[in-house]
Protein backbone atom coordinates (compact mmCIF):
# COMPACT_ATOMS: atom_id res chain seq x y z
CA UNK A 1 0.00 0.00 0.00
CA UNK A 2 1.36 3.33 -0.58
CA UNK A 3 2.52 5.15 2.24
CA UNK A 4 -0.47 7.31 3.46
CA UNK A 5 -2.93 6.83 1.09
CA UNK A 6 -5.68 9.68 1.58
CA UNK A 7 -9.23 7.96 1.97
CA UNK A 8 -12.39 10.17 2.45
CA UNK A 9 -14.91 8.40 3.89
CA UNK A 10 -18.67 10.18 3.18
CA UNK A 11 -21.18 9.02 5.92
CA UNK A 12 -24.57 10.63 7.03
CA UNK A 13 -24.85 8.54 10.42
CA UNK A 14 -22.87 9.50 12.67
CA UNK A 15 -21.53 6.23 14.42
CA UNK A 16 -21.14 4.88 11.14
CA UNK A 17 -19.07 7.56 10.25
CA UNK A 18 -16.26 7.74 13.26
CA UNK A 19 -16.46 3.96 13.23
CA UNK A 20 -14.90 3.65 9.48
CA UNK A 21 -12.78 6.66 10.20
CA UNK A 22 -11.23 4.99 13.22
CA UNK A 23 -11.23 1.70 11.37
CA UNK A 24 -9.74 2.94 8.21
CA UNK A 25 -7.12 5.50 10.20
CA UNK A 26 -6.09 1.86 12.34
CA UNK A 27 -5.30 0.40 9.22
CA UNK A 28 -2.34 2.87 8.18
CA UNK A 29 -4.89 5.33 6.01
CA UNK A 30 -4.49 8.80 6.11
CA UNK A 31 -8.79 10.04 6.57
CA UNK A 32 -11.05 12.76 6.66
CA UNK A 33 -14.85 12.43 7.05
CA UNK A 34 -18.01 14.45 5.28
CA UNK A 35 -21.94 14.25 6.71
CA UNK A 36 -23.40 13.85 2.84
CA UNK A 37 -22.43 13.88 -0.60
CA UNK A 38 -22.55 17.71 -1.18
CA UNK A 39 -19.57 18.58 1.96
CA UNK A 40 -18.29 15.36 0.53
CA UNK A 41 -17.41 16.85 -2.97
CA UNK A 42 -16.12 20.05 -1.33
CA UNK A 43 -13.79 17.94 0.71
CA UNK A 44 -12.32 15.97 -2.37
CA UNK A 45 -11.63 19.64 -4.19
CA UNK A 46 -9.84 20.59 -1.01
CA UNK A 47 -7.75 17.29 0.00
CA UNK A 48 -7.34 15.62 -2.88
CA UNK A 49 -7.85 11.98 -1.57
CA UNK A 50 -7.00 9.15 -3.50
CA UNK A 51 -9.78 6.67 -2.48
CA UNK A 52 -13.45 8.08 -1.62
CA UNK A 53 -15.87 5.76 0.53
CA UNK A 54 -19.31 7.13 0.20
CA UNK A 55 -22.31 6.00 1.05
CA UNK A 56 -25.28 5.52 -1.51
CA UNK A 57 -28.68 7.28 0.46
CA UNK A 58 -27.62 10.55 2.07
CA UNK A 59 -29.24 13.83 2.27
CA UNK A 60 -28.61 16.76 -0.28
CA UNK A 61 -26.45 15.31 -2.57
CA UNK A 62 -26.78 11.03 -2.74
CA UNK A 63 -23.43 8.73 -3.29
CA UNK A 64 -24.56 8.71 -7.38
CA UNK A 65 -24.43 12.15 -7.87
CA UNK A 66 -21.41 12.69 -5.41
CA UNK A 67 -19.62 10.10 -8.05
CA UNK A 68 -21.09 11.43 -11.04
CA UNK A 69 -19.73 15.05 -9.38
CA UNK A 70 -16.34 14.00 -8.66
CA UNK A 71 -16.11 12.37 -12.40
CA UNK A 72 -16.88 15.93 -13.65
CA UNK A 73 -13.93 17.32 -12.02
CA UNK A 74 -11.39 16.32 -14.51
CA UNK A 75 -8.10 17.39 -13.10
CA UNK A 76 -9.10 14.83 -10.16
CA UNK A 77 -8.56 11.15 -10.34
CA UNK A 78 -10.39 9.54 -7.17
CA UNK A 79 -11.19 6.00 -6.99
CA UNK A 80 -14.95 6.19 -5.51
CA UNK A 81 -15.39 2.44 -3.40
CA UNK A 82 -19.36 2.91 -2.53
CA UNK A 83 -21.81 1.53 0.37
CA UNK A 84 -25.22 -0.29 -0.28
CA UNK A 85 -27.53 -1.25 2.14
CA UNK A 86 -28.54 -5.16 1.64
CA UNK A 87 -31.20 -5.77 -0.93
CA UNK A 88 -29.46 -2.41 -3.19
CA UNK A 89 -27.41 -4.24 -5.21
CA UNK A 90 -29.25 -2.69 -8.53
CA UNK A 91 -27.89 0.69 -7.11
CA UNK A 92 -24.54 -0.35 -6.53
CA UNK A 93 -24.24 -1.90 -10.19
CA UNK A 94 -25.52 1.57 -11.30
CA UNK A 95 -22.91 3.32 -9.76
CA UNK A 96 -20.15 0.70 -11.05
CA UNK A 97 -21.62 1.53 -14.74
CA UNK A 98 -20.94 5.31 -13.90
CA UNK A 99 -17.31 4.52 -12.61
CA UNK A 100 -17.36 3.37 -9.25
CA UNK A 101 -14.36 1.16 -8.64
CA UNK A 102 -16.44 -1.43 -6.27
CA UNK A 103 -18.93 -1.75 -3.41
CA UNK A 104 -19.69 -2.72 -0.46
CA UNK A 105 -22.92 -3.70 1.76
CA UNK A 106 -23.69 -3.26 5.48
CA UNK A 107 -23.14 -4.46 7.52
CA UNK A 108 -19.85 -3.64 6.68
CA UNK A 109 -17.09 -6.92 6.98
CA UNK A 110 -14.18 -4.85 7.92
CA UNK A 111 -11.97 -7.62 5.88
CA UNK A 112 -14.01 -7.19 3.03
CA UNK A 113 -13.48 -3.38 3.55
CA UNK A 114 -9.86 -3.90 3.75
CA UNK A 115 -9.39 -5.52 0.90
CA UNK A 116 -11.34 -3.49 -1.60
CA UNK A 117 -8.91 -0.52 -0.42
CA UNK A 118 -5.66 -2.35 -0.54
CA UNK A 119 -6.85 -3.00 -3.97
CA UNK A 120 -7.83 0.57 -5.35
CA UNK A 121 -4.79 1.55 -3.76
CA UNK A 122 -2.52 -0.96 -6.48
CA UNK A 123 -5.13 0.56 -8.98
CA UNK A 124 -3.73 3.47 -8.73
CA UNK A 125 -0.49 2.05 -8.78
CA UNK A 126 -1.15 0.10 -12.19
CA UNK A 127 -2.56 3.83 -13.82
CA UNK A 128 0.41 4.96 -13.92
CA UNK A 129 1.98 1.68 -15.60
CA UNK A 130 -1.04 2.33 -18.04
CA UNK A 131 0.48 5.14 -19.49
CA UNK A 132 3.35 3.84 -21.09
CA UNK A 133 1.17 0.94 -22.56
CA UNK A 134 -1.17 4.20 -23.83
CA UNK A 135 2.07 5.77 -25.46
CA UNK A 136 3.11 2.55 -27.10
CA UNK A 137 -0.47 1.66 -28.48
CA UNK A 138 -0.28 4.95 -30.05
CA UNK A 139 2.97 4.63 -31.72
CA UNK A 140 2.16 0.58 -32.22
CA UNK A 141 -1.38 -0.50 -32.23
CA UNK A 142 -0.86 -3.24 -30.18
CA UNK A 143 -2.10 -3.75 -26.48
CA UNK A 144 -0.63 -6.87 -24.54
CA UNK A 145 -1.96 -10.17 -27.41
CA UNK A 146 -3.92 -7.68 -29.22
CA UNK A 147 -2.87 -6.58 -32.67
CA UNK A 148 -4.66 -3.50 -34.73
CA UNK A 149 -3.82 0.08 -35.90
CA UNK A 150 -7.79 0.58 -37.12
CA UNK A 151 -10.41 2.73 -36.07
CA UNK A 152 -11.98 0.26 -34.84
CA UNK A 153 -9.59 -1.33 -32.65
CA UNK A 154 -8.31 1.49 -31.33
CA UNK A 155 -11.63 2.47 -29.48
CA UNK A 156 -12.12 -1.20 -28.63
CA UNK A 157 -8.42 -1.07 -26.72
CA UNK A 158 -9.47 2.37 -25.55
CA UNK A 159 -12.55 0.65 -23.75
CA UNK A 160 -10.15 -1.97 -22.27
CA UNK A 161 -7.73 0.31 -20.79
CA UNK A 162 -10.81 2.38 -19.62
CA UNK A 163 -12.45 -0.61 -17.92
CA UNK A 164 -9.26 -3.20 -16.84
CA UNK A 165 -8.06 -0.89 -13.59
CA UNK A 166 -11.95 -1.73 -12.54
CA UNK A 167 -13.30 -4.27 -10.35
CA UNK A 168 -16.43 -4.48 -12.79
CA UNK A 169 -17.46 -7.13 -14.04
CA UNK A 170 -17.35 -7.07 -17.93
CA UNK A 171 -19.53 -9.82 -20.75
CA UNK A 172 -17.41 -9.93 -23.70
CA UNK A 173 -19.32 -10.96 -26.75
CA UNK A 174 -18.51 -11.87 -30.33
CA UNK A 175 -18.07 -14.45 -33.08
CA UNK A 176 -15.91 -17.43 -32.47
CA UNK A 177 -12.48 -17.05 -32.79
CA UNK A 178 -12.34 -13.23 -32.49
CA UNK A 179 -10.33 -13.34 -29.23
CA UNK A 180 -12.54 -12.87 -26.65
CA UNK A 181 -10.09 -15.01 -24.35
CA UNK A 182 -7.56 -12.73 -25.10
CA UNK A 183 -9.47 -9.01 -24.35
CA UNK A 184 -9.99 -11.58 -21.22
CA UNK A 185 -6.42 -11.71 -20.43
CA UNK A 186 -5.17 -8.42 -21.05
CA UNK A 187 -8.27 -7.17 -18.79
CA UNK A 188 -6.30 -9.20 -15.85
CA UNK A 189 -3.00 -8.07 -17.16
CA UNK A 190 -3.75 -4.38 -17.16
CA UNK A 191 -5.62 -4.91 -13.56
CA UNK A 192 -3.82 -4.50 -10.10
CA UNK A 193 -4.82 -8.23 -9.74
CA UNK A 194 -1.97 -8.84 -12.55
CA UNK A 195 -0.11 -10.68 -10.19
CA UNK A 196 -2.70 -13.11 -8.66
CA UNK A 197 -4.41 -15.98 -11.34
CA UNK A 198 -6.31 -16.16 -13.92
CA UNK A 199 -8.54 -19.14 -14.55
CA UNK A 200 -10.45 -19.46 -17.64
CA UNK A 201 -13.39 -22.25 -17.75
CA UNK A 202 -15.24 -23.34 -20.60
CA UNK A 203 -19.15 -23.99 -19.76
CA UNK A 204 -19.98 -25.30 -22.57
CA UNK A 205 -17.09 -28.28 -22.44
CA UNK A 206 -18.29 -29.22 -18.86
CA UNK A 207 -20.95 -31.82 -18.15
CA UNK A 208 -23.89 -30.13 -16.75
CA UNK A 209 -23.65 -32.80 -13.57
CA UNK A 210 -19.81 -31.31 -13.13
CA UNK A 211 -19.76 -28.32 -13.50
CA UNK A 212 -21.04 -26.79 -9.92
CA UNK A 213 -18.52 -29.17 -8.40
CA UNK A 214 -15.85 -27.28 -11.43
CA UNK A 215 -16.64 -23.53 -10.03
CA UNK A 216 -17.79 -23.41 -6.69
CA UNK A 217 -15.72 -27.03 -5.41
CA UNK A 218 -16.72 -29.66 -3.07
CA UNK A 219 -15.95 -31.46 0.19
CA UNK A 220 -15.17 -34.55 0.69
CA UNK A 221 -18.12 -37.27 -0.38
CA UNK A 222 -20.31 -34.22 -1.48
CA UNK A 223 -21.45 -36.89 -4.43
CA UNK A 224 -20.50 -40.21 -5.26
CA UNK A 225 -17.23 -40.15 -6.21
CA UNK A 226 -16.04 -37.15 -4.31
CA UNK A 227 -13.22 -38.63 -2.83
CA UNK A 228 -11.88 -35.68 -1.81
CA UNK A 229 -12.13 -32.03 -1.03
CA UNK A 230 -11.57 -29.95 -4.40
CA UNK A 231 -11.66 -26.19 -4.65
CA UNK A 232 -13.12 -24.87 -7.50
CA UNK A 233 -12.35 -22.15 -9.90
CA UNK A 234 -13.33 -19.44 -7.81
CA UNK A 235 -11.25 -20.40 -4.92
CA UNK A 236 -8.14 -21.34 -7.55
CA UNK A 237 -9.12 -17.12 -8.73
CA UNK A 238 -8.91 -16.01 -5.22
CA UNK A 239 -7.49 -12.19 -5.31
CA UNK A 240 -7.20 -12.91 -9.47
CA UNK A 241 -9.47 -12.76 -12.66
CA UNK A 242 -11.93 -15.91 -13.56
CA UNK A 243 -13.49 -16.12 -16.99
CA UNK A 244 -16.80 -17.93 -17.60
CA UNK A 245 -16.34 -18.45 -21.69
CA UNK A 246 -19.54 -19.36 -23.13
CA UNK A 247 -21.57 -18.09 -20.33
CA UNK A 248 -25.18 -19.25 -21.76
CA UNK A 249 -24.03 -23.14 -21.60
CA UNK A 250 -24.29 -23.35 -18.24
CA UNK A 251 -27.38 -24.68 -16.46
CA UNK A 252 -30.11 -21.93 -15.43
CA UNK A 253 -29.90 -23.56 -11.87
CA UNK A 254 -26.43 -23.19 -11.45
CA UNK A 255 -26.54 -19.34 -12.70
CA UNK A 256 -28.42 -18.92 -9.60
CA UNK A 257 -25.81 -19.72 -7.42
CA UNK A 258 -23.46 -17.81 -9.85
CA UNK A 259 -25.82 -15.22 -9.23
CA UNK A 260 -25.91 -15.19 -5.31
CA UNK A 261 -21.85 -15.86 -5.54
CA UNK A 262 -21.56 -12.48 -7.44
CA UNK A 263 -23.75 -10.70 -4.90
CA UNK A 264 -23.07 -11.66 -1.35
CA UNK A 265 -19.11 -12.22 -2.25
CA UNK A 266 -19.95 -15.74 -0.53
CA UNK A 267 -19.02 -18.48 -1.37
CA UNK A 268 -20.45 -22.19 -0.39
CA UNK A 269 -18.53 -25.70 -1.71
CA UNK A 270 -21.19 -28.37 -2.77
CA UNK A 271 -21.59 -30.38 0.34
CA UNK A 272 -20.47 -27.72 2.37
CA UNK A 273 -22.67 -26.18 5.48
CA UNK A 274 -20.25 -22.81 6.11
CA UNK A 275 -19.78 -19.85 3.69
CA UNK A 276 -16.40 -18.78 2.81
CA UNK A 277 -15.34 -15.11 1.11
CA UNK A 278 -14.40 -14.80 -2.04
CA UNK A 279 -12.30 -12.01 -3.74
CA UNK A 280 -12.45 -12.66 -7.31
CA UNK A 281 -13.28 -10.55 -10.42
CA UNK A 282 -15.43 -11.73 -12.61
CA UNK A 283 -15.52 -11.68 -16.59
CA UNK A 284 -17.93 -13.64 -18.79
CA UNK A 285 -17.83 -14.25 -22.78
CA UNK A 286 -20.50 -15.86 -25.03
CA UNK A 287 -20.46 -16.14 -29.01
CA UNK A 288 -24.62 -15.72 -28.95
CA UNK A 289 -26.24 -12.56 -28.60
CA UNK A 290 -26.92 -12.53 -24.91
CA UNK A 291 -30.58 -10.77 -25.17
CA UNK A 292 -31.60 -13.86 -27.47
CA UNK A 293 -30.09 -16.01 -24.90
CA UNK A 294 -32.30 -14.36 -22.11
CA UNK A 295 -35.24 -14.44 -24.57
CA UNK A 296 -34.91 -17.76 -25.43
CA UNK A 297 -34.24 -18.91 -21.50
CA UNK A 298 -30.75 -20.44 -21.67
CA UNK A 299 -29.65 -16.85 -19.54
CA UNK A 300 -30.94 -15.99 -16.69
CA UNK A 301 -32.17 -12.29 -17.10
CA UNK A 302 -30.65 -10.90 -13.24
CA UNK A 303 -27.27 -12.63 -14.08
CA UNK A 304 -27.09 -11.02 -17.18
CA UNK A 305 -27.69 -7.48 -15.91
CA UNK A 306 -25.00 -8.97 -13.21
CA UNK A 307 -22.52 -9.44 -15.82
CA UNK A 308 -23.43 -6.68 -18.39
CA UNK A 309 -22.29 -3.70 -16.02
CA UNK A 310 -19.52 -2.97 -19.21
CA UNK A 311 -19.93 -5.03 -22.75
CA UNK A 312 -16.95 -5.51 -25.05
CA UNK A 313 -17.77 -6.66 -28.53
CA UNK A 314 -14.79 -7.75 -30.34
CA UNK A 315 -15.61 -7.21 -33.91
CA UNK A 316 -15.35 -9.86 -36.66
CA UNK A 317 -12.36 -9.96 -38.75
CA UNK A 318 -14.07 -8.94 -42.27
CA UNK A 319 -14.86 -5.79 -40.28
CA UNK A 320 -11.49 -4.56 -39.92
CA UNK A 321 -9.39 -6.15 -42.79
CA UNK A 322 -7.12 -3.43 -43.16
CA UNK A 323 -5.46 -4.77 -39.49
CA UNK A 324 -4.31 -8.29 -40.91
CA UNK A 325 -1.22 -7.55 -41.99
CA UNK A 326 -0.15 -6.22 -38.48
CA UNK A 327 -1.84 -9.05 -37.23
CA UNK A 328 0.49 -11.20 -39.53
CA UNK A 329 3.44 -9.91 -38.69
CA UNK A 330 2.75 -10.67 -35.25
CA UNK A 331 1.90 -14.06 -35.46
CA UNK A 332 5.06 -14.25 -37.92
CA UNK A 333 7.18 -13.75 -34.80
CA UNK A 334 5.28 -15.99 -32.94
CA UNK A 335 5.10 -19.04 -35.19
CA UNK A 336 9.06 -18.59 -36.12
CA UNK A 337 9.63 -18.80 -32.28
CA UNK A 338 7.96 -22.07 -31.41
CA UNK A 339 8.61 -23.98 -34.69
CA UNK A 340 12.40 -22.77 -35.16
CA UNK A 341 11.76 -21.32 -38.24
CA UNK A 342 13.38 -18.21 -40.09
CA UNK A 343 10.29 -16.88 -41.67
CA UNK A 344 10.98 -13.07 -42.68
CA UNK A 345 7.76 -12.00 -44.43
CA UNK A 346 4.86 -12.59 -46.75
CA UNK A 347 4.81 -12.03 -50.59
CA UNK A 348 2.53 -9.12 -51.73
CA UNK A 349 0.39 -11.90 -53.78
CA UNK A 350 -0.20 -13.82 -50.78
CA UNK A 351 -1.19 -10.81 -48.55
CA UNK A 352 -3.57 -10.07 -51.12
CA UNK A 353 -5.07 -13.24 -51.39
CA UNK A 354 -5.37 -13.44 -47.25
CA UNK A 355 -7.06 -9.43 -47.50
CA UNK A 356 -9.79 -10.68 -49.80
CA UNK A 357 -10.69 -13.75 -47.66
CA UNK A 358 -13.52 -13.12 -45.33
CA UNK A 359 -12.43 -14.70 -43.01
CA UNK A 360 -15.52 -16.92 -41.33
CA UNK A 361 -13.42 -18.59 -38.44
CA UNK A 362 -12.33 -14.95 -37.63
CA UNK A 363 -8.73 -14.39 -36.13
CA UNK A 364 -8.41 -18.01 -35.11
CA UNK A 365 -8.53 -19.14 -38.94
CA UNK A 366 -6.00 -16.28 -39.75
CA UNK A 367 -3.90 -18.17 -37.15
CA UNK A 368 -3.62 -21.56 -37.98
CA UNK A 369 -3.35 -20.59 -41.70
CA UNK A 370 -0.12 -18.51 -41.23
CA UNK A 371 1.40 -21.20 -38.53
CA UNK A 372 0.64 -23.57 -41.32
CA UNK A 373 2.46 -21.03 -43.79
CA UNK A 374 4.96 -20.78 -41.68
CA UNK A 375 5.95 -24.86 -41.19
CA UNK A 376 5.63 -24.60 -44.61
CA UNK A 377 7.89 -22.56 -45.71
CA UNK A 378 10.45 -22.66 -43.01
CA UNK A 379 12.96 -19.70 -43.90
CA UNK A 380 12.60 -16.85 -46.63
CA UNK A 381 8.99 -15.27 -47.63
CA UNK A 382 5.85 -17.24 -47.33
CA UNK A 383 3.74 -17.57 -50.56
CA UNK A 384 0.50 -18.68 -51.70
CA UNK A 385 2.30 -22.22 -52.65
CA UNK A 386 1.85 -22.58 -48.70
CA UNK A 387 -1.62 -21.59 -47.95
CA UNK A 388 -4.36 -24.66 -47.85
CA UNK A 389 -5.56 -26.06 -50.27
CA UNK A 390 -8.37 -24.40 -52.04
CA UNK A 391 -7.93 -21.54 -49.80
CA UNK A 392 -10.70 -18.50 -50.61
CA UNK A 393 -11.98 -20.63 -53.51
CA UNK A 394 -15.44 -21.68 -51.75
CA UNK A 395 -15.75 -18.88 -48.76
CA UNK A 396 -17.88 -20.12 -45.73
CA UNK A 397 -20.64 -17.53 -45.03
CA UNK A 398 -22.87 -17.47 -42.46
CA UNK A 399 -25.92 -17.45 -44.97
CA UNK A 400 -27.99 -19.74 -47.31
CA UNK A 401 -28.18 -17.62 -50.02
CA UNK A 402 -26.09 -19.57 -52.83
CA UNK A 403 -27.30 -22.96 -54.20
CA UNK A 404 -24.48 -25.22 -52.89
CA UNK A 405 -26.17 -24.37 -49.50
CA UNK A 406 -30.10 -24.99 -50.50
CA UNK A 407 -31.92 -27.63 -49.09
CA UNK A 408 -35.45 -29.17 -51.40
CA UNK A 409 -37.83 -29.81 -49.43
CA UNK A 410 -40.71 -32.76 -50.81
CA UNK A 411 -44.13 -32.30 -50.08
CA UNK A 412 -44.76 -34.78 -47.18
CA UNK A 413 -40.97 -34.40 -45.70
CA UNK A 414 -41.36 -34.90 -41.80
CA UNK A 415 -39.99 -32.32 -39.58
CA UNK A 416 -37.68 -34.46 -37.92
CA UNK A 417 -36.27 -35.59 -41.42
CA UNK A 418 -35.71 -31.73 -42.64
CA UNK A 419 -34.26 -30.90 -39.12
CA UNK A 420 -31.97 -34.15 -39.66
CA UNK A 421 -30.85 -32.96 -43.63
CA UNK A 422 -30.42 -28.82 -42.55
CA UNK A 423 -28.28 -30.23 -39.85
CA UNK A 424 -26.03 -32.10 -41.77
CA UNK A 425 -25.96 -29.34 -44.58
CA UNK A 426 -24.90 -27.00 -42.24
CA UNK A 427 -22.14 -29.38 -41.05
CA UNK A 428 -21.36 -29.62 -44.84
CA UNK A 429 -21.04 -26.04 -45.22
CA UNK A 430 -19.08 -25.54 -42.57
CA UNK A 431 -16.49 -28.89 -43.15
CA UNK A 432 -18.11 -30.29 -39.92
CA UNK A 433 -17.04 -27.91 -37.47
CA UNK A 434 -19.69 -28.02 -35.12
CA UNK A 435 -18.90 -24.83 -33.12
CA UNK A 436 -20.02 -22.75 -36.17
CA UNK A 437 -22.82 -25.40 -37.44
CA UNK A 438 -24.45 -24.44 -33.64
CA UNK A 439 -24.18 -20.96 -34.42
CA UNK A 440 -25.56 -21.14 -37.99
CA UNK A 441 -28.83 -23.14 -36.74
CA UNK A 442 -29.32 -21.04 -33.38
CA UNK A 443 -28.64 -23.69 -31.33
CA UNK A 444 -26.15 -24.83 -27.94
CA UNK A 445 -23.34 -26.85 -28.67
CA UNK A 446 -24.49 -29.55 -26.68
CA UNK A 447 -27.97 -29.90 -28.48
CA UNK A 448 -26.08 -30.45 -31.73
CA UNK A 449 -24.11 -33.04 -30.27
CA UNK A 450 -27.58 -34.76 -29.10
CA UNK A 451 -28.88 -34.48 -32.58
CA UNK A 452 -26.32 -36.29 -34.50
CA UNK A 453 -26.17 -38.64 -31.93
CA UNK A 454 -29.97 -39.74 -32.79
CA UNK A 455 -28.89 -39.82 -36.53
CA UNK A 456 -26.60 -42.28 -35.83
CA UNK A 457 -23.64 -42.41 -38.40
CA UNK A 458 -23.85 -38.51 -39.01
CA UNK A 459 -22.51 -38.12 -35.62
CA UNK A 460 -19.50 -39.85 -36.88
CA UNK A 461 -18.36 -36.26 -38.29
CA UNK A 462 -14.67 -35.59 -37.45
CA UNK A 463 -14.14 -33.89 -34.27
CA UNK A 464 -10.70 -32.17 -35.19
CA UNK A 465 -12.65 -29.35 -37.11
CA UNK A 466 -14.11 -28.42 -33.89
CA UNK A 467 -13.57 -25.25 -32.24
Amino acid sequence: MPVQEKVLIVEDEENALMGLAELVSGWGYRTDTARDGLEGLERAQAWQPGIVLTDLKMPRMDGLELLERLGELKQQDQTVIVITAQGSIEQAVEAMKIGAYDFIQKPIDPNRLRSILANASRQRETQQELEVTRRKLRDTGVLGPLVGASKRMQELFGLIERVATSNVSVLITGESGTGKELVARTLHDLSPRKNKPFVAVNCAAIPETLIESEIFGHERGAFTGALERRAGCFELAEEGTLLLDEIGEMPVGTQAKLLRVLEDRKLRRLGSKIESPVDVRVLAATNKNPDDAVADGHLRGDLYYRLNVFNIHMPPLREHKEDVPAIVDSMLRDMNQKHDRQVVGISDEMLGRLMVYDWPGNVRELRNTVERAVILCGEGYMDSRHLPPGFGSKPVRQSFDQDANVIQLEVGTTVDEAERRLIIKTLESTNNNKTKAADILGISLKTLHNKLKEYGSASSSSDAAEE
